[in-house]
């Protein structure tokens, strides 16, 4: 399983036949020159309709023919622009060519009219990734493991917007990953918290790992 982190809350996930990518906010992203059309995949996951988040969905859903998964709403959003999708919604899960999608809630705004944020439970490759999008802390998190243990996590850290430190620290507790990667961090100054904090925090105080990865970076496991 591959990782490759764009920055801010972009990054794809990759088996040996599959890439899913996530939230693909790359034009405007300060942390990547990429060109949004190079990017390879056959999936396009999207928490939510924010700009930071949608992104250049549309481009790159275009450029491979790949399927746009995310609510009604967003997947709406896609389809009226031409796109592939899947529309799910909340509590509702798909299973795919890949493995299987559940969406979760996310406590954020839809960027949407009528919508709701959304984050994901995928299982690619024997593996169970969360990957909560924007949202705050919320108590449901004790209970995403009722599917079976989560390999890793993806959270949010940057405060103002989403979860903090502290806040995704406890998040780290509730949902007991075997490890956790944090993003949404440092794009702007108003989200300017330090993801060494995080890890000093999380690791010291409930003994899960983490793992940073830096922007343009690839991480295997």
């Amino acid at each position: 399983m591959k990782l490759n982190y764009y920055g801010h809350a972009a990054f794809t996930l990759s088996d040996d036949t599959s890439t899913l990518l996530f939230d693909p906010f790359i034009t405007d992203n300060p942390w990547t020159q990429v060109c949004p059309t190079g990017i390879a995949c056959q999936y396009i996951i999207l928490s939510h309709a924010h700009g930071d988040h949608y992104g250049d969905a549309e481009a790159i859903a275009k450029a491979n023919d790949a399927l746009v998964i995310s609510t009604a709403e967003v997947a709406g959003k896609a389809g009226a622009a031409g796109c592939r999708t899947h529309a799910m919604h909340i509590g509702g899960s798909a299973d795919m060519p890949f493995g299987k999608i559940r969406l979760t809630p996310a406590w954020h705004g839809s960027g949407i009219t009528g919508g709701l944020a959304c984050g994901f439970i995928v299982e690619l490759d024997g593996k169970r990734i969360y990957y909560a999008g924007d949202t705050g802390l919320f108590s449901d998190m004790k209970i995403l493991d009722r599917f079976g243990p989560i390999d890793c996590a993806i959270l949010p850290i940057g405060d103002n917007f989403t979860m903090g430190i502290e806040d995704a620290a406890l998040a780290t507790l509730w949902i007991q990953p075997k490890f956790v990667i944090p993003i949404h961090y440092k794009t702007w100054p108003v989200i300017d918290t330090d993801p060494q904090e995080y890890k000093k925090l999380t690791e010291s105080k409930y003994n899960i790992p983490v793992q940073i990865v830096a922007p343009g970076t690839v991480f295997e496991f």
